[in-house]
């Protein structure tokens, strides 16, 4: 019982620091999304890496035609001229051809060859943008941005000692499975670690700005060589060049759509692969946080039933177990409110995940778990119907390859 007791208030004090950065996090959200925009809006070029097809596919990349801003091209781009999404983006140029605010172009980008796909495709991308434009942004075809995205991702820009701007996505199910609740739950806590720590936020390649001037200077093309994660290898670059990363609240965007449980194993699993290949700072304590975790909170309930079935005294492991899960329930209903802000168009759909949100998160945990330990034991992932071997950070194998 000491050794439970002891472990329990690791978790305990871990909880209130968690719940604290919750606070932390809702704070700058409300502050940071009430900030006026500067008029920094030069033409820039949005890059869409696509592969396939997937749920909301034509409602994503519709809304890349409807923002709220002056200029700017999008460049389609992928690896095969006959690829599925092709005929969807087709059929959306066709509805944007009306605007002149916004030009758009298909690059076909040709198979990778030791290196990731969407890696290989950005690379290609970038070389064939126009030659007016001043920044790059890129944006994942699974996000469906607010008609304010580009303009709120771009203005911070107007400091030239900025590094890049990132948002972040937060998944909304349509018909509330339970695997899809379980991966919104799981994807929420790694929202809530962005904020005001500009030194130790990151770039998600889903939402990501870059002025051209920083792009080329810190030849990131070359840093991409090799890899499969764009947005870490980005993050990297910019932190050995000492340049800060911007958290936008407003660019956050709702991914839409639904999982089956092993697309969401798949998912997870291929997250933390790729986290300890390129982050291991961050594996190693998610590994140690979740096993500490789990082994108190579900075996301190193996712990309560069996002092039930024995008739001792359950009443402080009870409250122990109570605690944690208050700490936790409280943190995951101060982030949903949070980003209720900046998801104004889905409160709908947010305010139904509540229930799930309090309910899974300790199932979110040992989730992590699998997941870490999966990454312990293997490098090998597939991601839109590639299967790649991480050898390092700078090398990738293509295993095998889906038409």
């Amino acid at each position: 019982m000491f050794a439970f007791y002891f472990f329990a208030a690791i978790v305990i004090w871990l909880g209130i620091l968690s719940l604290r950065s919750g606070f932390h996090f809702a704070a700058y959200v409300r502050r940071e999304t009430a900030r006026p925009l500067s008029d920094f809006t030069p033409f820039v070029s949005v890059i869409v890496p696509c592969r396939g097809l997937e749920d909301g596919l034509r409602e994503n990349l519709r809304a890349l035609f409807e923002q709220d801003y002056p200029r700017y091209e999008i460049v389609f781009v992928t690896d095969r001229s006959d690829d599925l999404s092709l005929s969807v983006v087709a059929g959306v140029r066709t509805i944007g051809a009306a605007s002149r605010r916004v030009s758009a172009r298909v690059v076909i980008a040709g198979d990778a060859i030791g290196c990731g796909q969407k890696v290989h495709n950005l690379r290609v991308a970038v070389s064939n943008v126009d030659n007016e434009s001043q920044a790059f942004v890129f944006v994942d075809t699974d996000a469906r941005p607010q008609a304010r995205w580009l303009r709120a991702l771009v203005a911070p820009l107007a400091d030239e000692g900025l590094g890049a701007t990132s948002g972040y996505r937060w998944f909304i199910p349509d018909r509330g499975g339970f695997a899809s609740q379980l991966r919104s739950v799981w994807n929420a806590s790694i929202a809530s670690a962005l904020g005001g720590r500009e030194d130790k936020n990151f770039c998600w390649g889903g939402s990501t700005a870059i002025r051209r001037a920083t792009f080329e200077k810190l030849n990131v093309t070359t840093a991409w060589r090799g890899t499969v994660s764009d947005d870490f290898t980005l993050t990297r670059v910019l932190q050995q060049a000492k340049l800060p990363i911007h958290f936008v609240p407003g660019c956050l965007v709702a991914s839409v759509g639904e999982c089956s449980a092993s697309e969401l194993l798949e998912f997870s699993n291929r997250q933390l692969k790729i986290t300890r290949v390129y982050a291991p700072h961050l594996w190693k304590p998610v590994l140690i946080g979740s096993l500490l975790f789990c082994a108190v909170f579900f075996g301190g309930f193996v712990l309560l039933v069996a002092r039930i079935v024995m008739r001792l005294s359950f009443a402080l492991p009870l409250l122990t177990l109570l605690l944690i899960y208050l700490l936790g329930a409280a943190k995951a209903y101060i982030r949903l409110k949070a980003v209720a802000v900046p998801l104004a168009n889905y409160q709908k759909q947010l305010s139904r995940s509540l229930f799930w949100q309090l309910l899974l998160w300790p199932f979110s945990s040992a989730l992590y778990l699998c997941n870490a330990l999966a990454a312990g034991f293997s490098r090998r992932i597939k991601w839109r119907g590639i299967t790649y071997e991480l050898k390092s950070a700078t090398e990738a194998v293509i295993i095998s390859r889906e038409r």
